[in-house]
């Protein structure tokens, strides 16, 4: 099977090369401007919460935080990293969203009274024990859910997320004394307006049933991107009317304010982010052309695990002219001791070809809309050190996160 698929965007040849010489690969490559414009893009809702999970470096959350963007924390690690970036506790700034909150997790949030948004009846007793009327979001489950993957479905009753039962949960919420005041939803990464319609309309149902006046709603997040050319772009104006119309019917209902806020991660950072790689080796497979790069699915991890497609380029490592007239057909894959270790595979592990002009050892290979759970998902496998991730900003590029040494890696082991 051959996927043939051309993105519009351009790359900066001579600025990637130039990084390349100075950092050497593989590298990952974040454009600061991308992410300033996809910001500027959803400045209608009240509030814009960045799901850091997505992209999580101190110096990605910094351009947030000064682009009036919040966040969102689903870790004790993820709160320290906000508090470092400049988030203020104390706030609204910080919000800690998980289905569990463990003992240090809830020193943290009591101590810069970070408020918690709920997935568990466990959580509500946890925290009202230890800290009465603190603020509080309740993540509903609507009952049904929707992504791309079946792993990104978070709705529904094979989802472990949010709460089932809202009215027993507000039950605890009032007998603990905690302060509730906002309600969330959200059923999966992808946008599909029908589902859209379905959880609005089931969190005018919910925040309804409860009567209890709310400062905010939150739409969530699954704001898709185009990773194929054909595929269209989410229609924000719509997106927001949607969920505004919801906003202003539980606002009626209510008899109170209500501020609309939205929790994207990928939509913000993916289209920002590039994996540079070196092609190492071009092996002929029976009658099939494998090119092996040198990063594997322990930097990028979407192919092995969802089937995600990632468009991918030819840089010539002597920046010479490529003909695109002559192209073969070419599986993708990396460096790692496993057999899944390929970029080019749909789900349930079918592969498929890509056609690129002809490389040679040495060229390199940029797989693009990484800048969303690529490098926050990367890990150590196979006994590889973490890569350098770059910064570029308008005429200059610099390091935010540096090569990891393998006596880095070993030091917590000696």
């Amino acid at each position: 099977m051959n996927i043939l698929i051309r993105k519009k965007n351009k790359v900066n040849s001579k600025k990637i090369l130039k990084i390349i010489k100075k950092y050497k690969t593989p590298i990952w490559i974040y454009n600061k401007k991308t992410i300033q414009k996809k910001i500027s893009k959803l400045k209608k809702f009240d509030i814009i919460r960045f799901a850091q999970k997505a992209c999580s470096n101190i110096h990605i959350l910094k351009i947030m935080r000064k682009n009036k963007v919040k966040v969102d924390a689903v870790s004790l690690g993820e709160i320290e990293r906000a508090l470092y970036a400049g988030f203020k506790g104390n706030s609204e700034d910080i919000i800690y969203t998980s289905d569990i909150i463990e003992d240090d997790t809830l020193e943290k949030v009591i101590l810069h009274n970070i408020p918690i948004n709920i997935g568990s009846i466990d959580m509500i007793k946890k925290i009202g024990k230890r800290s009465p009327k603190h603020k509080v979001w309740i993540r509903i489950n609507p009952g049904f859910g929707h992504g791309h993957n079946k792993k990104t479905n978070t709705g529904g009753k094979n989802s472990k997320h949010g709460i089932w039962n809202l009215k027993k949960a507000f039950k605890l919420i009032k007998k603990f004394n905690l302060k509730l005041i906002g309600l969330h939803i959200h059923i999966g990464s992808g946008v599909n307006y029908i589902h859209l319609k379905k959880v609005c309309h089931a969190m005018l149902k919910e925040a309804t049933s409860i009567n209890h006046k709310i400062s905010y709603i939150s739409a969530g997040g699954g704001l898709t991107i185009p990773y194929k050319s054909y595929q269209d772009k989410v229609n924000i104006e719509d997106y927001y009317q949607i969920w505004n119309k919801s906003r202003n019917q539980i606002s009626k209902k209510l008899n109170c304010k209500i501020k609309l806020e939205i929790e994207p991660g990928r939509f913000l950072v993916a289209e920002s982010g590039l994996l540079v790689s070196k092609i190492e080796s071009i092996k002929i497979v029976k009658n099939r052309t494998f090119i092996l790069l040198n990063c594997g699915f322990n930097e990028l991890i979407r192919p092995v695990l969802y089937g995600s497609y990632h468009y991918i380029s030819v840089l010539p490592m002597d920046n010479r002219t490529l003909d695109y007239a002559k192209k073969i057909e070419v599986i993708v894959g990396g460096p790692l001791c496993e057999s899944g270790d390929i970029f080019t595979q749909k789900e349930n592990n079918i592969l498929y070809t890509i056609k690129i002009p002809i490389v040679k050892i040495g060229d390199y290979l940029i797989i693009h809309d990484v800048g969303a759970y690529g490098s926050s998902m990367s890990s150590n496998y196979n006994s590889r050190p973490l890569i350098p991730e770059i910064l570029v900003k308008k005429n200059s590029f610099i390091q935010i996160r540096r090569r990891q040494t393998i006596k880095e890696m070993l030091s917590l082991e000696l």
